[in-house]
């Protein structure tokens, strides 16, 4: 069976071929040249993003002491809150202006925020309000650059290729989390913090060139209506559509309640099995390889019918991965867990955003991707700050069985709900 015709403002496939094989089922929008280059580029920057996590985790671990819980859940949530400030902006932005270029923008700002900290922390200059003011100026260019990144994906494939790309770009960003904390690990060893904050920086160096390397240009809207009228708009139609509102609060559900998990990993590897970074790392390592091992699954799928019950049953199954290892105290048994848990929360999410995806009109997939942005990537924020405070009021694995219950009844209540998300 032929692939469809791309429209012309889609990507280049010249001899595009329906995948034959199993390698090319997993890897069908890895044959649009655009959609690879921009996948290879984005795959080295996200090595360089998970060493930071991992280094910018143990700083603040170092550097708070007694209050770590609370400063651990203040730094995700100042590296994500703005997102909830700018990124409707940014989808209306995308909607109006080359996505493309607005990428590269993004990028050098992430850049630039990355080497900063490195020449703090090698000349010893650093304190705790230059981590989380850094992390606030990441998180502005990611809400400019989440919405222009999102939108511009299905320009470079075919839309029947949608799902097999949104689960390709989980297994980079995935990838990298198991690759990105083991060479965090020997670079904190060898070289120190600083370390993984220059080569994170370094990183960004391939996104930026694989975006200069594109051929497809997004042709932006005449933008003759007001700003905010079109984000009214794009408001309205979401409003409209019971699917993608249930979409929508799903993401936020998942990631408020689901996130704080990995936020708390170094006060599991401290606290709860007495060790060091190298326990923290293999314990990131165990969640990324089940991110990656779900997000393989999703890629083979590809678009299929039941999607929405299929990812409502996975978030039941989330939440209980996340209360088994509140509970579990032998450290190779919570990595089977992680394991678990790392698949499960990435296969919701990719089913999830391929869905919205799907639903949406290009013409206003800036402004519709956005909102569920928001939603998405808001809730790590809000749901790190309430665990964090939370787990120094209570404790960490407290927390983490109220999010997992709480996670799986929300997953157990559109399951039973007739129609909506159950029917997608």
């Amino acid at each position: 069976m032929a692939i469809p015709p791309v429209p012309a403002e889609t990507a280049d496939v010249a001899g595009a071929a329906p995948p034959l094989t199993v390698f090319r089922r997993l890897a069908a929008a890895l044959h649009y040249r655009d959609f690879r280059v921009l996948w290879i580029g984005a795959f080295t920057s996200s090595i360089g993003t998970w060493m930071q996590k991992v280094a910018q985790s143990w700083l603040v671990l170092t550097m708070t002491g007694s209050a770590s819980a609370f400063y651990l859940g203040l730094d995700a949530f100042l590296g994500e809150a703005p997102i909830l400030v700018f990124t409707l902006i940014g989808g209306v932005i995308a909607d109006r202006r080359d996505r493309r270029q607005m990428l590269l923008v993004s990028q050098y700002v992430q850049m630039a925020a990355a080497f900063s900290l490195a020449a703090l922390v090698y000349f010893d200059l650093v304190r705790i309000w230059h981590v989380l003011t850094l992390s606030v100026v990441t998180g502005i260019a990611q809400a400019f650059g989440g919405p222009a990144h999102q939108s511009l994906i299905p320009l470079l494939i075919d839309k029947t290729h949608l799902p097999n790309a949104i689960a390709l770009n989980s297994i980079q960003f995935n990838l990298a989390r198991v690759i990105g904390p083991l060479i965090a690990g020997a670079a904190l060893t060898a070289f120190g913090i600083a370390a993984c904050f220059g080569l994170n920086g370094l990183s960004f160096l391939a996104v930026i060139a694989a975006l200069l390397l594109l051929h497809i240009r997004h042709i932006p809207s005449a933008g003759g209506t007001r700003m905010a009228a079109e984000l009214r708009g794009g408001l309205s139609y979401v409003k409209r559509q019971p699917a993608l509102m249930g979409l929508t609060f799903l993401a936020f559900a998942t990631t408020s309640l689901g996130t704080p998990l990995l936020t708390f990993l170094p006060l599991f590897a401290q606290n709860v099995f007495g060790g060091g970074v190298a326990e923290y790392t293999r314990l990131m390592a165990c969640a990324g390889a089940g991110a990656v091992t779900g997000a393989l699954v999703v890629a083979w799928l590809g678009k299929f019918r039941h999607m929405g019950r299929t990812f409502l049953t996975l978030q039941v199954l989330f939440g209980g991965f996340i209360v088994l290892f509140s509970v579990t105290r032998l450290i190779w048994i919570n990595g089977v867990l992680l394991f678990g848990a790392g698949a499960c929360m990435v296969m919701v999410f990719a089913m999830i955003a391929s869905l919205v995806q799907i639903i949406v009109p290009n013409e206003l997939r800036g402004r519709v991707v956005s909102i569920y942005m928001v939603a998405f990537r808001g809730g790590m924020p809000l749901g790190s700050l309430v665990g964090g405070y939370a787990a120094t009021v209570t404790s960490a694995p407290t927390v983490l069985v109220v999010n997992g219950v709480l996670l799986s009844l929300v997953a157990a209540w559109f399951l039973l709900k007739p129609g909506g998300v159950r029917e997608l």
